[in-house]
């Protein structure tokens, strides 16, 4: 059988696609990475949601901690989230070992230095050093006072939650911090909350 040899048309146009392949590759690199920059999502997947990768490991870990303590206790995920929301709130969730009297001079109500430590930022009230600067049981201390001071806390936004808990001056300290929670809490669990960020 004898083979004919292309036509040049068709030799041209072969030419074109092979020499177009590299253009073409580093096209979709530069509309990935605008898509990436303008909110579009890339084809492949982010290997963590933003939020997750915006905390480090300390920082997870203490968050697995409080979701610990708060499934031990039987609570529900949206607890655990209030939880997690109330120490990003009050600590980034870093288990601080001073407060707000060493880093700005603010006192208690009544004037005396505060005594805030933890992840919760617990003063003293609230348990020994000891306690409050273990995380599991500064933990406890938060969800046992939680359960005590807001029995109707399914019915109240998260962030009067904490704030009945914590007792703080702005009842809207932890509403920023909500949807951090959740986006932590699942991306920890690994299972969807079913909790409306």
């Amino acid at each position: 059988m004898v083979r004919t040899p292309p036509r040049r048309r068709d030799r041209v146009w072969t030419v074109i696609a092979i020499a177009g392949m590299p253009l073409l590759a580093a096209g979709l690199i530069v509309a990935s990475a605008l898509g990436a920059f303008s909110g579009i999502r890339s084809l492949a997947p982010l290997s963590s949601p933003p939020v997750v990768a915006d905390y480090d490991q300390e920082q997870r870990d203490n968050a697995a901690t409080i979701m610990r303590a708060a499934r031990d206790l039987g609570l529900s995920v949206r607890d655990q989230a209030i939880g997690i929301m109330t120490a990003m709130g009050e600590s980034s969730l870093r288990n601080i070992d001073h407060g707000d009297w060493e880093t700005s001079g603010v006192t208690n109500p009544d004037g005396t230095p505060t005594t805030s430590i933890g992840l919760f930022q617990q003063q003293d009230g609230w348990g020994s050093r000891a306690e409050r600067l273990d995380p599991y049981m500064s933990a406890m201390l938060f969800y046992r006072a939680m359960i005590m001071r807001v029995p109707d806390r399914d019915t109240l936004a998260p962030t009067l939650v904490a704030h009945r808990t914590q007792i703080n001056q702005d009842p809207d300290h932890y509403a920023w911090y909500w949807p951090r929670a959740v986006s932590l809490i699942e991306a920890l669990s690994g299972e969807e909350s079913g909790l409306d960020p």
